[in-house]
Formats: structure tokens, sequence, C-alpha cells
């Protein structure tokens, strides 16, 4: 159903995917938009690696809520930040591609683990977490991306 990578000399192993799941804050949502134009945002995200699904907060209402209730297949982009090999000008970069189906959270258990777990990808300071959850929750949703294909590849800007 999903299609081979190309240049398959730059894939990456799916531990590579993961790592980059788990490590970086944030990637570019992408979904069937409005009149069938493509719609991409950037998210944070955190990625439960136990379930094996990205979760993402948001605000109740809008633009994705409403493509994502139209169609609910997705693709999520994310890249590491890149490195230099010594003497080289070009970056090498690291990216995943993630397919799958988003829905909607509606267990505020689940949906408080998220909301804690994407704050803590960029802050330690638990009296900013708990004033965030306080007060902001009772306007978040929360969604989950239950990852159906995943592919990445180092790119060498080269």
């Amino acid at each position: 159903m999903f299609r081979q990578m190309r240049r398959f000399k730059q894939q990456v192993s799916e531990e590579t995917c993961r790592k980059v799941l788990r490590e970086q804050p944030r990637g570019v949502l992408s979904v069937l938009g409005d009149d069938g134009y493509p719609y991409g945002m950037p998210l944070d995200h955190w990625f439960s690696e136990a379930e094996n699904k990205l979760f993402f907060h948001c605000a109740k209402e809008g633009h994705k809520l409403d493509a994502i209730k139209a169609c609910d297949k997705v693709s999520y982009c994310v890249m590491d930040a890149g490195f230099r090999k010594e003497g080289e000008w070009a970056l090498n970069v690291n990216s995943v591609i993630v397919f799958g189906r988003m829905s909607i959270v509606t267990d505020d258990e689940k949906k408080r683990e998220i909301c804690t777990n994407i704050c803590r990808k960029f802050t330690d300071d638990e009296e900013y977490l708990q004033k965030e959850l306080q007060s902001a929750f009772p306007r978040v949703c929360c969604l989950e991306l239950k990852i159906e294909h995943m592919a990445g590849k180092l790119v060498n800007e080269a």
C-alpha cells in the first residue's frame, strides 16, 4: 500500500526514525484541507514508544480539526537539527515521514498525560506545567496518530 523509498541507499533504520520522533519536539502535520488543497502546519508532538503513536494538542476547533473529521488520513514529517562532517559545508539531516490515521482523544486522563509529556519536552518547570494544566486544559483538544507506515532517510544538502 505504501511506496518503497526510491533512494533506498539513504534510508535509515527504524531505530533512527524512532530516535528522531522521540527527541525532536515538532514537525509538520499534513491533512487534506478545504477544496482538496493540502494543508500543512507545524505542531509539537509527543511520541509514545510503548503505544507506537504520536500525540498532539490543539484548539477545539479550526481548519485542522475540520480536515481530520472529513478525512482521517494524515502524514507527519519530522527532521532533526542535522550535522556536518568535519571539513564539509553540507548539512546532513535525518527526516522521518509517518503516515497514519488521526483521531480525537476523548479520555481526560489520557489528554492530561499527553499535555504533560508535550510540555516536558520544553521545560522541567513543574510550577509552570501545573499552571498550564489548570488554566488551559479545559480548552485543549488532543489528537492521536496511529502509525501505519514510517520511513526515514539521511539527506546530504550537497
